[in-house]
């Protein structure tokens, strides 16, 4: 088969535009041949379990997704009742970038908070963990929050372990978003259990895609009692893969060694790379902290148009000209100096 694109071309648009990593294809085509049971009853996924205890502690259980969205949506659907809700920021993806599915497909009410930064804190969960036992109001029942968030910012474990204390005594239950877990735990060298389960997290959406896998996120709960019908939540939703044993096998690659803190730190380093780049190019603009693989950037609109005819990004702002560059796990300092000077370049 002939490639239909050139496989030298980057963009700086999601970590999700990347390829997969050797490694994860090397797992896939390890993991081909002959039969294995269908439907999770496989060896991989089997083996599967201990890694994710390794990294999550003995209590966490795993179930394979195909994707972000039905990683959320489970997670959060196994955690609230019908007249239950979840209480997010404002930016967080599950209420600005699902499409709806929490609320379409979950039937899962959202309580948002504004937050400058992404984070929610105690005390902005406050502004919606009221009404309990008002029949009128949906009862917060999750408080979600993203590591890293929507803006690129990163909790730490202590602001994690706040955020789940508190919760807990208001007697919310608490998700993370994880789809980028991997890019914070590398951020801020810390274990990934650091950030979820010592920090008091319930239940985790982990995700594998961004960071080398070619489909794939999981659902993982860390408190058992946090969740319930996962397994038949994930059928209904369409989620439960007939050959899960190369989901699985993709995750064993990823997680058994080092891979995902290589990927990781490699995406995050070509971050600062990028902002350190862009910085003093006159008329930039980089109003956000760069914490992680997200970069943030406020352009005249007439330069941006031009940019994304050479390179893909996406827009974040249409009012003030915020535009968002990502880096991924496959980014190299060639493809960052290539477009810092793409951007110089149009700027003058």
């Amino acid at each position: 088969m002939i490639s239909r694109h050139d496989p030298q071309l980057k963009s700086f648009a999601s970590d999700n535009y990347a390829g997969v990593h050797p490694e994860i294809l090397r797992a896939i085509a390890d993991a081909n041949g002959g039969h294995q049971i269908a439907y999770g009853d496989d060896v991989y996924t089997e083996a599967l379990r201990e890694v994710f205890q390794r990294h999550f502690g003995e209590r966490a259980q795993a179930w394979p997704v195909f994707n972000g969205t039905a990683a959320n949506v489970v997670s959060l659907r196994a955690m609230t009742a019908q007249w239950e809700a979840v209480i997010c920021s404002e930016t967080a993806h599950i209420h600005t970038d699902e499409g709806g599915a929490p609320e379409v497909v979950g039937g899962i009410k959202l309580l948002t908070v504004p937050t400058p930064d992404g984070k929610l804190t105690p005390e902005l969960i406050d502004r919606q963990a009221w009404g309990f036992g008002d029949v009128h109001r949906s009862q917060p029942r999750v408080v979600s929050i993203s590591n890293t968030t929507e803006l690129g910012t990163l909790y730490t474990p202590e602001e994690i372990a706040a955020v789940c204390a508190h919760a807990h005594d208001r007697g919310l239950l608490v998700h993370l978003d994880g789809s980028r877990l991997t890019n914070a735990a590398a951020a801020l060298d810390v274990p990934m259990r650091a950030l979820t389960t010592d920090a008091g997290v319930d239940v985790l959406s982990f995700g594998g895609t961004k960071i080398g896998l070619l489909y794939g996120e999981a659902v993982v709960v860390l408190n058992p009692e946090a969740a319930t019908g996962i397994d038949y939540l994930r059928k209904t939703f369409m989620q439960l893969s007939s050959k899960m044993r190369f989901v699985s096998a993709q995750f064993e690659a990823l997680l058994s060694g080092d891979l995902w803190l290589r990927n990781a730190r490699q995406a995050n380093a070509m971050g600062r790379r990028l902002a350190a780049a862009v910085r003093d190019i006159p008329g930039v603009e980089v109003p956000r902290p760069v914490q992680a693989n997200a970069v943030f950037a406020v352009l005249p609109r007439e330069v941006t148009e031009r940019l994304q005819k050479r390179f893909r990004f996406y827009t974040w702002n249409e009012a003030t000209g915020e535009v968002r560059w990502m880096c991924a796990f496959d980014t190299t300092e060639a493809d960052v100096d290539a477009f810092a000077a793409a951007v110089r370049e149009e700027m003058h």
